[in-house]
C-alpha cells in the first residue's frame, strides 16, 4: 500500500528539550526575518512529555535566551534551589558530607531550579505551537528516507495495525512520509535513527566511543516535617562500592514542591561485573540512612528509567550530514560534570535553528546539490555551549581512568584551581559493552528481597510508569542473531540482560525438557535503551514500536 506524504521545510524528530527549542527558535527567527516556513515536530510518546525523564535540576541559561519572559509566560519553574548537600557514602550505614569548599564548581546549583522536565517540555510544546509549529504526538519516526544522492530526504512513521506475525490487522494504516528540506534528529540518548546516521555517514570516526549511564528515578510524596523545599542532595560511593563492582554510581534526591522529592541513582554502564543489577542497586541505595531519613513514611508516586550520555565533548560525533543535523542527547551534549543536559540540549537546538534559517532563506534549487549545513560546526565551536563542554571534557574519562578519588581530585583541580582550563585531555576509548568480564571471573551479588515500603520489585515499578504497548505487534527489541543470548551470553556472562534491564523485559526461561529459552517481554519496555547499549554482543537493536506506546510519565 502506497504511503501518503507531506512536504515541509523542516521536520524535527523528538519533542524533547532539544527538538522543541529548535522549533521555537527557528520560528522566532523566521518571524524576525519575515520568512514563512513550515516546521513539523514528531513525538513517539502519546503526548509531549510522556517519555521525558530527568532528575532534574535545571540551569536556565538557554531558556533565558529563548524566552526571556519565561516567568510571565508561566514556565513550570517553581522551586528554586536553596541548598546543596554532597555526600560520600562509604557503606550501607556510613557516609560523610563534603564541605562546600571541596565540591567542584560545576556541581554548585546557585540560581538553578528543581523541575519536572516532562512538564517543561509540555510547556515548550505549547510555545512551539503558538509560534506556528505543527506537533504530532503518537507519531513514531521509524525509518529515514534518503534521496538518490544519499542525502536525507525526511522520515517515515511506522505502520500501525501490524500483527506480531507481520500480517495486517483490520486496523492497519500505512506509515506516513514527511519530506523536508532539512531533518533534525532530537530523539534523546541513543536514538535509533541517530545511531543509523552516525554509522552511515561515519560521524564518529574522529570521536571517542560514547559512554552512558542508566538513570533510575522515583517521585515520592513525603511527610511535611521531612520536606525541605529547594534542597539538592547528591551522593557518590555506595551502593556500587568495592572491588566486586568495578563500576560506579551516583545518587540524587531533590526536594521539589508539594512535599514531593525526586530521587534516583545513575549507574555508569561501563561496569565490568555482569552480575550487577542497576535496578536492585537503586533499591539498596534508598535504604541508606542519608536517603531513607527523608522517604520513610512517604508514598511512592512514580517510577521510570532512561539511559543518558556521559562521554562529553570527546565523544561528540560530527553533528551534520547531507540533509540534516543531530542535536541534544542524540549527539551527546550532556554535561556530566554538572549532571545536567537540558540546557545544553536546548542550546544545541537553538544553534541548529540559527544555521537552518540561513539555509532556508536560500532558494531550494540553489542548495539541491549541497545540503549539508557545514556552518553549524563553526557556529557550535564559537558558542558558550562548546566552551562549557570543553571545560568539562575530562570529567568522565578522568573518573574511568583514575577511579573515584583520583578522578575527584582531577575535577577539583581542573575547575576550582584552573577554572576549567586544564592543559591535558584524558581519553577513554573502550566502549561500555566491551567492559564486561566473564561471569566466572566476578563475584555474584545477592540482592535483598524488596520490603514493599522502601524497596520494590520490578513489575510493581513498571506498573507505576504507566507503560503500555499493543501486545499484538512486531517486537521492537530485535535480535540480530537469536542464538546468541542462550548460546553465547548465558555461558559467558550469565546473560546480563536479565539484570541490566530495569523493567523485567528479558528472562531466561527453563523449559520442561531441561533446555533454556530467551524470552522478551516487550510490553514492559520503558524505552530506556540500556539493552541496545550494554548487550556484550551488540545483538539487541531497539527500534520504535507503534506510536503512542511505552511509558506515560506524570511529572517526571
Amino acid at each position: 500500500m502506497q504511503r501518503e506524504s507531506m512536504e515541509v521545510d523542516v521536520v524535527i524528530v523528538g519533542a524533547g528539550p532539544a527538538g522543541l527549542s529548535t522549533a521555537c527558535r527557528l520560528l522566532q527567527l523566521a518571524k524576525d526575518a519575515n520568512v514563512e516556513i513550515s516546521v513539523c515536530v514528531l513525538e513517539k510518546g502519546s503526548e509531549i512529555g510522556a517519555h521525558i525523564l530527568s532528575g532534574a535540576v535545571f540551569e536556565t541559561t538557554a531558556l533565558d535566551e529563548l524566552f526571556p519572559d519565561w516567568k510571565d509566560r508561566g514556565a513550570p519553574l517553581n522551586t528554586a534551589v536553596t541548598g546543596d548537600d554532597v555526600y560520600y557514602l562509604s557503606g550501607p550505614q556510613k557516609g560523610f558530607r563534603f564541605p562546600g569548599l571541596l565540591v567542584p564548581t560545576p556541581m554548585h546549583n546557585d540560581g538553578n531550579y528543581i523541575i519536572s522536565l516532562g512538564n517543561l517540555c509540555r510547556w515548550l510544546g505549547e510555545q512551539a505551537q503558538e509560534l506556528g509549529a505543527e506537533v504530532f504526538p503518537g507519531f513514531a519516526a521509524a525509518e529515514i528516507l534518503y534521496n538518490e544522492d544519499g542525502s536525507v530526504k525526511g522520515v517515515a512513521t511506522g505502520d500501525m495495525g501490524v500483527a506480531a506475525n507481520g500480517e495486517h490487522k483490520d486496523t492497519f494504516e500505512p506509515g506516513f512520509e514527511f519530506h523536508a528540506r532539512y531533518t533534525v534528529f532530537a530523539e534523546g540518548c541513543r536514538g535509533h535513527l541517530g545511531k543509523e546516521l552516525i554509522r552511515k555517514f561515519g560521524l564518529d570516526k574522529d570521536s571517542d566511543p560514547q559512554h552512558y549511564g542508566i538513570g533510575l528515578k522515583e517521585v515520592w510524596e513525603i511527610p511535611a516535617e521531612k520536606h525541605k523545599e529547594g534542597l539538592v542532595v547528591h551522593t557518590a560511593g555506595y551502593p556500587m562500592i568495592g572491588a566486586s563492582y568495578a563500576g560506579s554510581s551516583g545518587g540524587f534526591l531533590y526536594h521539589s514542591e508539594n512535599n514531593q522529592v525526586s530521587l534516583g541513582l545513575i549507574v555508569d554502564l561501563g561496569y565490568s561485573n555482569p552480575h550487577i543489577s542497576p535496578y536492585d542497586e537503586f533499591q539498596k541505595f534508598k535504604q541508606h540512612p542519608v536517603i531513607r531519613q527523608y522517604i520513610e513514611g512517604g508514598k511512592r508516586l512514580s517510577y521510570g528509567a532512561r539511559a543518558l550520555n556521559k562521554g562529553g565533548l570527546n565523544s561528540l560525533p560530527k553533528m551534520t550530514f547531507p540533509g540534516g543535523l543531530l542535536v541534544g542527547c542524540d549527539a551527546g551534549t550532556l554535561n556530566a560534570a554538572k549532571i545536567k543536559g537540558s540546557h545544553t540540549a536546548m542550546k544545541s537546538g537553538m544553534l541548529a535553528a540559527e544555521e537552518l534559517i540561513v539555509a532556508l532563506r536560500t532558494p531550494a534549487d540553489a542548495t539541491a546539490g549541497n545540503r549539508e549545513l557545514t556552518g553549524y560546526a563553526a557556529r557550535f565551536k564559537a558558542s558558550g555551549l562548546y566552551t562549557e563542554l570543553h571545560r568539562t571534557r575530562n570529567f568522565s574519562a578522568g573518573f574511568h581512568a583514575l577511579g573515584f578519588w583520583l578522578g575527584s581530585a582531577l575535577v577539583f583541580i581542573e575547575h576550582n584551581i584552573f577554572g576549567g582550563r586544564f592543559p591535558f585531555t584524558f581519553r577513554d576509548r573502550t566502549p561500555d559493552h566491551a567492559q564486561l568480564k566473564p561471569a566466572a571471573q566476578c563475584r555474584k551479588i545477592e540482592y535483598p528481597k524488596a520490603d514493599g515500603k522502601i524497596s520494590f520489585d520490578k513489575l510493581s515499578s513498571v506498573f507505576l510508569s504507566n507503560t503500555n504497548h499493543e501486545e499484538d505487534q512486531p517486537c521492537h527489541l530485535r535480535l540480530i542473531d537469536p542464538a546468541i543470548p542462550i548460546g553465547r551470553n548465558l555461558p559467558m556472562f550469565d546473560e546480563p540482560a536479565q539484570r541490566y534491564c530495569p523493567a523485567g523485559v528479558y528472562e531466561v526461561v527453563q523449559e520442561a525438557d531441561g533446555g533454556k529459552r530467551f524470552q522478551i517481554n516487550a510490553q514492559n519496555c520503558v524505552h530506556c535503551k540500556t539493552c541496545d547499549i550494554k548487550d556484550p554482543a551488540q545483538n539487541i537493536q531497539w527500534v520504535a514500536p507503534e506510536g503512542g506506546g511505552g511509558p506515560n510519565y506524570p511529572n517526571m
